[in-house]
């Protein structure tokens, strides 16, 4: 092993609070999560420092041919879904008619679809062929709040801007690029669909049209339901500001809310009056005390006030705050979140309110596969980068310095495959996640926005529907199908995936991080929505209407009782 490696190796000790007399090996026992993630490519000797992508993985083939000229045939129907996509801007959970477009683009091409896989009524299943092997395509079609963005404009100015004297909004917008998400892995399923029509190949392809991505709730549920039993491996991408393949890791993440009840009353007069505002930014408070001294570098948490009062004359009576706790593993994501939850129960004591809290989802850290990462890159290799034209660099250095950021455009080349850094210091959750932990996962990350740009930012919605996302969207259907049809074609290829899957998982068990009986968040359908795809509502096990939460707290006191005035 490289003295740099050595060097990461203790990095990594001191980023998950391990003292110096432990040792990697001692840690990943510990937490058998790690030790399939971070440790399994030491265990094998992988060195980030010398590792080298093998080459001759990917190989050419009538049915590769075909996939790849019917997406040159019809680039069309693949941006055309996206930018559909892009125009709905639909909110987790809420994706109606992104969710029926995507299904009627794969229903055109042979897919039979179900619909409310895993109890969620925009999510569905769309399959294609029949017998081994069983191949899972992702699809995402959410937007994110407040990222409302006109497509291929440099500043910020939004589509749909809500007036209000007190507090303008934004409309959602695909801060994500989602949109071009579910059509990538789309285009890629039905190009494969139409390899093996032509070429006689047999396997089964079954498209997850997944609900509320963003809020890190459809998987999870999806998956503690056993919707994706029996896969043989997904195929999944996401936008990024580079391409590149991958095989490392993400953060496990646990969403709750925490409701603090009290009594209205005038803000001018506010004694007895309890406020679930300070109970929520009590909370908030108490919670950014534990940030130094306990909370490791890989660990995260942070939060939004869902509705903290509408005039500041008026003492709320409820307000609740959402949290995101995320951490290198499901253990390490408990403990941080049990210590957030302590913060709940000081800051309703304070605030003499009452606290309603309520666990959403939670996910699991992202399962790499190494074997899929390489047939993928050898694949990327052979089909080359997205191709951005002039215009699209001027776009992206545009975005570039309207943010403050260096304007060096879209990246041009490939990012050369590496072995994931075994320094993990946190960073973003997915619900994919839990996917990976089912059957073995093949991730691809493609250049959809310029460089120095985060996701979930309203440059991102600037380029997500122009020729930047439709190329990003383009070169992800082309790097999945191919690969997708080397699964198929060379069965030892992912023969090699599971054997992997098998050794990481052996002392990993994995099970939900969501308690039986909790309810996922749910939205009703419109009714439209419900004729159209054959469903009822409320889904099996879901009870509608949920019941209210409503404010019935006494008001305090104000001091002893006065006589009564004659």
């Amino acid at each position: 092993m490289s003295s740099d490696y050595q060097m990461r190796r203790r990095r990594v000790l001191q980023a998950f609070g391990v003292t110096g007399a432990a040792t990697l090996a001692a840690m990943y026992t510990a937490d058998p999560v790690l030790g399939a993630t971070l440790g399994y490519d030491e265990k094998i000797g992988v060195d980030p420092a010398t590792y080298t992508a093998p080459t001759g993985l990917a190989q050419d083939s009538p049915g590769k041919t075909t996939a790849l000229t019917w997406l040159r045939d019809n680039a069309g129907e693949v941006t055309g879904l996206s930018d559909k996509v892009w125009s709905h801007a639909e909110l987790s959970l809420r994706e109606w008619n992104s969710a029926l477009d995507s299904a009627e683009l794969l229903r055109r091409n042979g897919f039979t679809i179900e619909w409310g896989a895993g109890g969620f009524p925009a999510a569905f299943v769309a399959t294609y062929g029949s017998g081994k092997p069983v191949l899972g395509f992702n699809a995402e079609y959410d937007a994110l709040p407040g990222l409302s963005q006109k497509t291929g404009v440099s500043t910020h100015d939004p589509v749909v801007y809500n007036y209000d004297a007190y507090g303008p909004t934004y409309g959602a917008g695909h801060g994500d690029a989602h949109n071009t998400l579910g059509a990538g892995s789309i285009g890629a399923a039905i190009a494969v669909s139409k390899a093996m029509q032509q070429n006689g190949l047999s396997a089964t392809l079954k498209v997850f049209g997944a609900s509320g991505e963003e809020q890190l709730v459809g998987k999870p549920y999806s998956a503690k339901a056993g919707l994706y039993e029996g896969l043989d491996g997904y195929l999944d991408w996401h936008p990024f500001t580079a391409t590149r393949a991958d095989w490392g890791t993400t953060s496990a993440l646990m969403s709750a809310t925490f409701t603090f009840l009290g009594a209205a009353g005038h803000g001018a007069t506010p004694l007895g009056n309890k406020s679930g505002l300070d109970g929520a930014l009590l909370m908030a408070t108490m919670s950014e005390f534990l940030r130094e001294k306990n909370v490791a570098p890989s660990g995260r948490f942070h939060y939004a006030i869902i509705n903290g009062g509408g005039a500041p004359n008026v003492t709320p009576d409820m307000c609740s705050i959402w949290f995101f706790v995320r951490e290198g593993s499901p253990a390490r994501a408990q403990v941080l979140y049990d210590k957030i939850v302590e913060c709940a129960k000081a800051a309703a004591q304070a605030s003499q309110t009452k606290l309603i809290h309520k666990f959403h989802s939670g996910t699991w850290n992202s399962l790499g596969n190494k074997v899929a990462a390489e047939v993928l890159n050898d694949d990327m290799v052979k089909i080359g980068p997205p191709a951005f034209t002039a215009a699209d660099q001027d776009l992206a250095k545009a975005l570039q310095r309207s943010l403050g950021k260096p304007d060096i455009g879209m990246p041009t080349t490939l990012v050369p495959l590496t072995a994931p850094d075994p320094t993990f210091l946190g960073g973003p959750s997915v619900d994919t996640a839990d996917v990976s932990w089912r059957t073995p996962k093949v991730t691809a990350l493609i250049a959809t926005f310029p460089a120095g740009i985060p996701n979930h930012n309203w440059a991102v919605t600037a380029t997500a529907a122009t020729n930047i996302g439709h190329q990003a969207a383009l070169s992800a259907a082309k790097y999945l199908a191919a690969t997708a049809v080397d699964l198929i074609t060379q069965p030892e290829l992912l023969q090699r995936m599971q054997q992997e899957f098998t050794e990481r998982t052996r002392d990993a068990n994995w099970k939900s991080m969501i308690p039986d009986g909790v309810q996922p968040p749910m939205y009703e359908p419109p009714a439209d929505f419900l004729a159209k795809t054959g469903q009822k509502f409320p889904p099996p096990g879901i009870t509608w209407p949920v019941p209210e939460v409503v404010a019935q707290e006494h008001l305090g006191t104000t001091g002893p009782a006065l006589p009564p005035q004659v």
